[in-house]
């Protein structure tokens, strides 16, 4: 896999392009232009964009580390994907303990849940995260998934280990638990962190965004090694 790290133009230039287009289309004598209220309008789109990038899917699903640190990093990834499990298993432990438990890297994670097929595993098994986010297990049962990985479309997510997987992190009111799975209470949270990595172009998972104070945002697609994530981190601190 190439180590390649790319900015994030879709953000801002999706929303220039879409102003552009607009223009082209509506029969005028005057060339197109993009106008100030335009430019608001895409200022505040961005910002829009950023602001969900930055906040928690839930109060219960709370962001790793300092809200002080200049770098975060946010995860776009699918309970079954291969190489978000590997990564999980490989990386992630080690970030979290060298820069998100010193204060340097606050982290997220954003469900991107691309292999469902009919049947939802994907969005289903991140549906129940929430809900054990209810009863303040949310990062323990992020982690329980991942280690409990078996493939993709394989069978493993199903209502019965995922009522597992929540005993297994001692999920304690497992009526609740079971009764807000369900109710499909968190179905739109799901669908809206999915639809927010393809409003900005993201079609991959695991997709890391890393959000830097004062300078662009930058995108690292795929499974890369720690010392990837070190390269980055240390620049932005250097700087």
């Amino acid at each position: 896999m190439v180590s390649k790290i790319v900015i994030i133009a879709s953000i801002v230039v999706g929303v220039a392009v879409a102003s552009i287009t607009a223009a082209l289309m509506m029969p005028s004598q005057e060339a197109p232009a993009t106008t100030t209220n335009e430019k608001s309008k895409a200022t505040q789109s961005v910002e829009q964009i950023t602001t969900q990038l930055l906040s928690p899917s839930i109060a219960g699903a709370p962001a790793l580390g300092s809200d002080n640190a200049k770098v975060t990093i946010v995860e776009f990834g699918d309970y079954q994907c291969t190489w978000c499990h590997r990564w999980h298993e490989g990386t992630k432990d080690t970030l979290v303990a060298d820069y998100v438990n010193t204060g340097k890297v606050r982290f997220l994670f954003k469900d991107f849940p691309i292999n469902d097929l009919s049947d939802r595993a994907s969005s289903l098994a991140a549906e129940a995260s929430y809900c054990a986010a209810d009863q303040g297990k949310y990062w323990e049962y992020h982690d329980k998934v991942y280690s409990s990985w078996q493939g993709e479309n394989t069978g493993w997510v199903t209502r019965t280990s995922l009522e597992q997987f929540a005993k297994d992190v001692d999920v304690r009111d497992m009526p609740a638990f079971s009764g807000c799975l369900d109710s499909g209470k968190y179905t739109g949270v799901v669908r809206d962190n999915y639809d927010l990595a393809r409003s900005i172009g993201l079609d991959a998972t695991p997709s890391f965004i890393f959000l830097i104070q004062g300078e662009t945002p930058q995108l690292l697609r795929g499974a890369h090694p720690y010392s990837t994530f070190e390269k980055v981190i240390n620049g932005a601190y250097a700087s």
